[in-house]
């Protein structure tokens, strides 16, 4: 028997079942099994055994191998099925057991975690990176806000100011318009032509036809345009030396002589009462006077005595 098998043994001197190992109970009385962690019994060995066995549980029924008593039976190991399953056990093929194997790589776990730790510092600054740039976002959108109330604050103050000035301008520019309408209501219809002491009248005189009426005074003095009127003519003429001709809104003429100077350009539109030229002495005068004469429809010379008290004017 090779070292692992059990084998019973009898001792005829001490009349008592001996074994090489304790027995180990499995339920039946009797029975004794090899241990499963032992070496499997196979081949020659386990033919042996059986032949044994079987030679043993003749000899144990027949009545007694050293037994003290006839009706003690031996039961070696191979009388029952524990060493068939044991031979079972031990012949059937063994499966390859299946191992999980760990490979660490220091290189590669290091990368590993390298990767993760960009990875997570990365998510940490693009989450940083977000958050000023939508904070930038929203301060520039706030200060576009406050720019753009704060023009529209300015564009209505603006806007207020420019009502207030055209309001200011439109109530000056209807005073001013009353004002000349009222300047022009109270302004006289006709004037008389120059202050003065009347030396001379319409009609004969020394042997020739005087067709205006004449006033002496000082060299300067004011002559003025008796009707609104516009000026058709101002320079030199024949026998007046300078002359003004004034033609008023009805067409009638009136003609001013022997001024000194004349302050008024052709083509000008004047009033009653503005001051149209001065006082003088030139061409065929006997001293400082205005030659004033009146023509009717610019050509029919009358008296300018009536034609100015017509207009509440007297010499």
């Amino acid at each position: 028997m090779q070292e692992g098998t059990t084998l019973a043994r009898h001792s005829k001197a001490s009349g008592r079942r001996a074994f090489a190992a304790p027995p180990r109970t499995t339920g039946r009385s009797g029975a004794h099994r090899a241990d499963c962690d032992r070496l499997p019994v196979t081949g020659r060995v386990a033919a042996a055994v059986v032949a044994v066995g079987t030679l043993t549980t003749g000899v144990g029924a027949a009545g007694g191998f050293g037994s003290d008593s006839g009706d003690t039976r031996f039961i070696p190991l191979g009388a029952g099925p524990e060493l068939a399953a044991a031979l079972v056990h031990g012949s059937a093929p063994r499966a390859t057991p299946v191992a999980t194997v760990h490979t660490i790589e220091p290189g590669l776990e290091a990368a590993k975690l390298m990767r993760s730790e960009a990875l997570y510092a990365r998510q940490h600054v693009d989450r940083a990176i977000k958050q000023a740039s939508d904070g930038y976002t929203a301060r520039q959108a706030e200060l576009k806000r406050q720019q753009d109330e704060q023009a529209a604050k300015d564009a209505q103050a603006a806007a207020d100011a420019q009502a207030v000035k055209d309001a200011q301008d439109a109530e000056n520019a209807r005073i001013a318009t009353e004002q000349a309408a009222a300047a022009v209501a109270a302004r006289p219809k006709a004037v008389k032509p120059a202050q003065g002491a009347f030396t001379s009248g319409f009609g004969a005189r020394w042997g020739t036809t005087h067709y205006g009426v004449d006033i002496a005074n000082a060299i300067g003095t004011p002559i003025l345009s008796v009707q609104d009127g516009v000026v058709v003519e101002a320079g030199a003429a024949s026998g007046f030396g300078l002359w003004v001709r004034v033609q008023h809104d009805d067409g009638t003429i009136t003609i001013y002589g022997h001024v000194n100077e004349i302050l008024v350009p052709q083509g000008r539109r004047v009033a009653a009462g503005d001051q149209i030229a001065t006082m003088g002495n030139r061409g065929q005068s006997t001293g400082p006077h205005l030659h004033f004469e009146v023509w009717i429809g610019g050509s029919q010379k009358i008296d300018p005595i009536g034609w100015l008290g017509e207009r509440g004017i007297a010499l």
